[in-house]
């Protein structure tokens, strides 16, 4: 499972959801395991330019673990659509970014003739 529910120190996969006492949708933590800032501070930007979020941000608990928290509250929409809205918005954009480095390459290729 990708996605697994934690209430203890154990998970599942790399993405587990921090138990929510009020099992409210709308206000998430997410705990992102073998992960960094540098995933944590992509995520976060993705999710506070999403227009339905309303609080994004993220910690890493300590500097000798491997995961980050993720809090996502969003207005109505349900925290993990967001989540996966964010790494679909993460992909197209490192899509995009390989797309133009490949283009660029057959340019210069192609200027060295």
């Amino acid at each position: 499972a990708v996605v697994s529910t934690q209430s203890t120190g154990d998970h599942v996969g790399k993405l587990s959801i921090v138990e929510n006492e009020d099992q409210d949708d709308t206000c998430t933590t997410l705990v992102l395991h073998k992960e960094d800032h540098t995933l944590g501070n992509v995520l976060r930007h993705m999710l506070v330019n999403n227009p339905e979020v309303e609080f994004a941000g993220y910690s890493i608990p300590h500097p000798s673990e491997e995961k980050i928290n993720l809090r996502i509250q969003t207005y109505e929409t349900p925290c993990l659509s967001v989540m996966y809205r964010a790494l679909d918005d993460t992909m197209e954009v490192c899509d995009h970014v390989l797309d133009e480095i490949d283009r660029a390459e057959e340019e210069w290729k192609r200027a060295q003739k």
